[in-house]
């Protein structure tokens, strides 16, 4: 099981839309997390910084699944007036960061 984690960061104001948006995910976004073996999604908040969690099998292949997903793509275009992330030019898919230490 390999381990993701992103950042990223709600606009002034946005965070409980945000929150709302999340809530009410489209049946259709759940479908490609699982089909791309995302499990134990969790998004967390401190102010106006997100920081998310994801477990799966392979990380290259669940940014692959995500990167080629129309329904992806219209979800980031969803999100975009709502919050601020970065993306990897190389996966299309957000950044992750660097694991700097785990404790089992």
């Amino acid at each position: 099981m390999e381990r993701f984690a992103w950042k990223a960061r709600v606009l002034e104001g946005q965070l409980e839309e945000y929150i709302r948006r999340h809530d009410e995910i489209w049946p259709e976004m759940t479908a490609v997390l699982n089909e791309a073996g995302i499990h134990n999604y969790t998004i967390w908040s401190v102010g106006s910084e997100l920081f998310g969690y994801y477990e799966c099998e392979s990380i290259e292949y669940a940014s692959k699944v995500q990167a080629e997903s129309e329904v992806v793509a219209r979800w980031n275009e969803y999100m975009k007036d709502v919050m601020i992330m970065e993306f990897d030019p190389k996966t299309g898919t957000s950044v992750l960061l660097q694991q700097v230490f785990y404790h089992k």
